[in-house]
């Protein structure tokens, strides 16, 4: 009994550390995050759980950012979840289906204050991703769901502009 008292315990303990941890950040801690000067590529990502697009791309994005990993390339997932899905249910979803990229969740109200932050044009619907090459002053903004293929040729753009 004590075995499987300790392997429980054990077996709990390792899945918490495995669980990731989602803070919460304003607009602001968003684009402080993409805008500093470094040597890398910033892809951020906006979506939702509730979104089926947003869901459809996470696993080709993920794959594809780890091919271009040795590129100085970072992704930042920003959940725009409703309060009452944080933390535990994106946390739950994250876990189900294996997401490894950093999550945040964006703890704001004002979709038009938070949509100007990132782009004047958008819309608020998601999926949207911002690309950004810190080192070259690239930045480009695109409010539609991508194709494995479309995805990888505006990763690969953002890296040789």
């Amino acid at each position: 009994m004590k075995q499987i008292l300790i392997l429980a315990s054990f077996a709990f303990t390792f899945n918490a550390v495995k669980a990731q941890h989602i803070p919460s950040w304003k607009i602001t801690d968003v684009v402080q995050y993409y805008s500093k000067t470094t040597d890398s590529v910033y892809v951020v990502n906006f979506w939702g759980t509730f979104c089926k697009p947003c869901v459809a791309e996470l696993p080709f994005i993920q794959s594809i950012i780890e091919k271009y990993v040795a590129e100085k390339v970072q992704l930042l997932l920003v959940s725009l979840d409703l309060k009452a899905y944080y933390p535990a249910k994106i946390k739950q979803f994250a876990k189900e289906r294996q997401v490894k990229a950093p999550i945040v969740w964006l703890n704001e109200t004002d979709a038009d204050y938070f949509c100007n932050a990132i782009d004047t044009k958008w819309s608020g619907s998601i999926p949207a991703t911002i690309f950004v090459n810190s080192r070259t002053g690239y930045r480009r903004f695109y409010e539609e769901e991508f194709t494995p293929e479309t995805f990888e040729a505006a990763l690969i753009e953002a890296l040789r502009q």
